[in-house]
């Protein structure tokens, strides 16, 4: 016989599951009481929504999913966020909370709140456990439904009587689940008729997006470009998924995309897009996107077929075996004019800054951390003008080596997320690129990584700014900068605060740094980046660099909302 909590314990261990992240509370106390001797690391951490972004940094960076344990009501309601970033870029995880007694279920009791009905929208799919018997087969499921298909979270909600309660009930061997069965292999017809349609275009395009990542196609999309001499874009989700120092790199397209990218997609006349699902923030004007192109679309989820764009060619399965397939079908084919005009755009138009400028520009920053670094990190981002500023001027060349949350823009990503990543691999040089809004949303996470020693890198671009909000209202909105100033550019000059004739810095991050236990430097100026990264990247534990950078820096290139990839804004002059 085991309680539903040794049941839990000895599901995650079959699921091999190594790392977990979360919080008690009194409706996970006897799931604790186990934790207790079970061989697991647990992180605690300072907010559920931290663990469930640790656990998805963990599942970005290690390719397996990530685990959290939560507790009733709040516990619960707060991993909303992080279950949303997780389903909206396909992230494998599995939260599990506690819940109140059975019977009390919907009679407001303390710490109730209706977890299976507010996650519902925002995992793959959930569980409320009704019978300790029932227990083991869905710990199973769990696991096999969040890393199969196209990935995803799931919730498993447990009432304390069934952690309580017993069962001689054993986890299934196999899983067999009615309704759901996820496609692997695409359909050899359609892939053949695709293989055609790459062998007849003069000026086809590959679109790569997460989907190529998680599911491990990296490779094949290399060999497969190579062998058909294709130029290929990606997306956010997708950066590393093809190296960027290769020749038929376009970088990233879109909104803040290469210009390269956005006018070879717009002047191709095949489109295929694998793993890819046709975001907004790609299309641009949707009617103008990729006007003279055929479009293919590889994806193992069939949903996204033809949600935002008509897709001639769908082929549905996995990444990794219908690319292994097309590359054996592929035929040499002369395509020196087009790749002639793909390097002239690359030439032309690669991402720049005014390297004149005397103000330290975060554009160098990043810059320095590729050198620094030689290019061997696992950058992982916020949301804002500094992630894009991290897509535009660090080059991935591996598939999991940028972590940054895509299709929700969870601003306090970062940090939580880059110790995630950096429990899931140790040996690894993690840099968690953020903004001064940002950061300050999960600031206090950095203690966990001291606890347990990880050093991870952050590094701040302050520019006293939301700093996107502020370029929108600067771009759209008549420089109305309508609550988008923090700190001391909030003020008036005049009334700055100053110790000993100096203004100080409203937060103090370096302060902050070191009141968790961290260490901090600031750095104003171009020559002190390199050598603040030359020891931060040498010291055992956590260190926050504080980068006093231009305030009025903008991304370019940027595709006003509503325009098609055509019309660029590629400067304010």
């Amino acid at each position: 016989m085991r309680t539903g909590a040794q049941c839990i314990m000895d599901g995650l261990q079959e699921a091999g599951v190594k790392t977990i992240f979360g919080l008690p509370g009194g409706a996970v106390l006897d799931i604790f009481a186990r934790l207790y001797h079970a061989p697991f690391e647990f992180i605690l951490t300072r907010h559920e929504q931290g663990a469930t972004h640790m656990a998805d940094g963990y599942a970005r960076a290690t390719g397996k999913p990530g685990c959290c344990i939560v507790t009733s009501g709040p516990g619960a309601t707060n991993t909303v966020t992080g279950l949303a970033t997780a389903y909206m870029d396909g992230i494998p995880m599995v939260c599990i909370s506690g819940q109140v007694h059975s019977h009390m279920i919907g009679n407001d009791a303390f710490q109730e709140a209706d977890t299976t009905g507010i996650t519902r929208a925002v995992t793959k799919h959930n569980y409320l456990v009704k019978k300790v018997d029932d227990l083991p087969r869905i710990i199973a499921e769990a696991f096999y439904i969040a890393s199969t298909g196209k990935p995803g979270p799931v919730v498993i909600d447990v009432p304390k009587d069934i952690q309580q309660a017993s069962t001689k009930v054993q986890t299934p061997k196999e899983i067999n689940m009615r309704g759901y069965n996820p496609a692997t292999n695409g359909h050899s017809k359609q892939i053949e008729k695709l293989a055609k349609a790459i062998n007849k275009a003069r000026k086809p395009v590959f679109y790569a997006g997460g989907g190529v990542i998680a599911g491990d196609a990296a490779e094949e999309l290399t060999i497969l470009a190579r062998k058909a001499k294709v130029p290929v874009t990606t997306t956010l989700m997708g950066l590393g998924s093809f190296p960027e120092t290769d020749p038929l790199a376009l970088r990233m397209l879109g909104m803040h995309g290469s210009v390269a990218a956005n006018h070879a997609v717009s002047s191709c006349d095949l489109l295929v897009s694998i793993g890819a699902r046709f975001d907004d923030r790609v299309t641009g004007k949707v009617s103008q996107f990729a006007p003279h192109a055929v479009i293919a679309h590889i994806d193992i989820d069939p949903s996204s077929i033809s949600k935002s764009v008509a897709t001639d060619i769908p082929v549905v399965g996995h990444a990794k075996l219908v690319l292994k397939e097309l590359i054996d079908q592929i035929e040499p084919v002369d395509r020196s004019e087009w790749l002639a005009q793909v390097t002239k755009w690359q030439k032309e138009f690669p991402f720049s800054y005014n390297k004149n400028e005397k103000q330290l520009l975060p554009q160098y920053v990043i810059e320095q951390i590729y050198e620094v670094s030689n290019g061997d990190a696992i950058i992982v981002t916020d949301v804002g003008q500094h992630q894009m500023w991290s897509a535009h001027f660090f080059k991935y060349t591996k598939p999991r080596t940028f972590l940054s949350s895509g299709g929700l823009g969870t601003m306090g990503y970062g940090m939580p997320a880059a110790i995630g990543a950096q429990c899931g691999i140790r040996n690894k040089t993690i840099v968690n690129i953020a903004g001064d809004g940002s950061i300050q949303m999960n600031f206090q996470e950095l203690v966990v990584a001291v606890e347990h020693k990880l050093p991870i890198n952050v590094v701040i671009l302050n520019n006293g700014h939301l700093g996107m909000v502020r370029q929108w209202q600067e771009m759209f909105y008549k420089k109305e900068y309508s609550a988008s100033t923090l700190g001391q550019a909030n003020r008036p000059k005049n009334e700055h605060i100053k110790h000993e004739g100096k203004d100080i810095y409203l937060p103090d991050f370096v302060k902050l740094a070191e009141a968790h236990g961290a260490m901090g430097i600031r750095v104003t100026k171009k020559e002190e980046v390199g050598k603040a990264l030359h020891k931060a990247f040498g010291t055992d534990g956590p260190v926050v660099i504080d980068c006093i950078v231009k305030p009025e820096e903008n991304v370019y290139p940027m595709v006003p909302p509503g325009a098609s990839l055509t019309e660029m804004v590629q400067s304010m002059a």
